[in-house]
């Protein structure tokens, strides 16, 4: 039985100096609560906010984040989003746990980003509450499964539900104008490891796609994960 009422994917713009980039977050409502995969970056709290409420949520309904990955633009309001609704639950995978909450420094660190938006500071020494590993189904949303997707980062997960065939997949993969491309190779640590990972995602039956950069793509996805992942990083 999947308990998932909404899957809801949300537009946050990041303005920088030669244009405007567009991030999606993305919220679960389920049954039991709500749950945010990734956050944005450092101050943009009032705008994730403005979404929700948009959407018809309230901070106030959340019951925990998922964190797909360690960069910059995916953690960096979690500790601001912490101060409005604390004491949630927070998912992320064990390999990126450290540098989520601070041990570790951040693999990647867009420093002009960072220069605009804030030093990035994790709320606490132990911010993740909930290691998640690869073929979970999270506990308080029956029906969503962890994929781990390592490449982009050691730890990087992309989420799919299974009764609508949806795949939130962080970094995994990018949507740009009406095409579904494999992983930024300047923002991936192991191109070869990301590859391996699409080739695990096309084995699962997906209808839509969620990219962290560039939003939704509903197009024959499964072919063409299939397709990006057989030809490799030259695609």
């Amino acid at each position: 039985m999947n308990n998932i009422k909404a899957i809801i994917p949300f537009d946050l713009n990041i303005p920088l100096a030669n244009g405007v980039w567009t991030i999606t977050p993305t919220l679960i409502s389920s049954e039991e609560g709500n749950l945010l995969v990734d956050t944005g970056m450092p101050g943009m709290t009032q705008e994730m906010v403005s979404q929700m409420q948009a959407a018809g949520f309230s901070i106030d309904q959340l019951t925990g984040i998922v964190l797909t990955h360690q960069d910059i633009d995916h953690i960096g309001n979690v500790s601001q989003m912490l101060e409005l609704k604390p004491g949630i639950a927070v998912y992320a995978h064990a390999a990126d746990k450290p540098y989520i909450e601070g041990k570790l420094p951040l693999i990647k660190e867009p420093h002009k980003m960072l220069e605009a938006f804030g030093t990035y500071e994790a709320a606490s020494s132990d911010i993740v509450t909930d290691i998640v590993s690869d073929g979970e189904q999270l506990d308080f949303a029956e029906g969503i499964v962890v994929i781990h997707t390592p490449g982009h980062t050691p730890g990087h997960i992309s989420l799919y539900d299974r009764a609508t065939k949806t795949l939130i997949a962080g970094d995994a993969m990018v949507v740009r104008g009406d095409q579904l491309l494999g992983p930024n190779p300047m923002q991936t640590t192991d191109l070869d490891e990301a590859y391996q990972s699409l080739a695990k995602l096309a084995a699962y039956d997906i209808e839509k796609i969620i990219c962290f950069h560039g939003g939704v793509y509903d197009l024959n996805v499964n072919e063409r994960i299939a397709a990006i992942a057989a030809a490799g990083p030259s695609v």
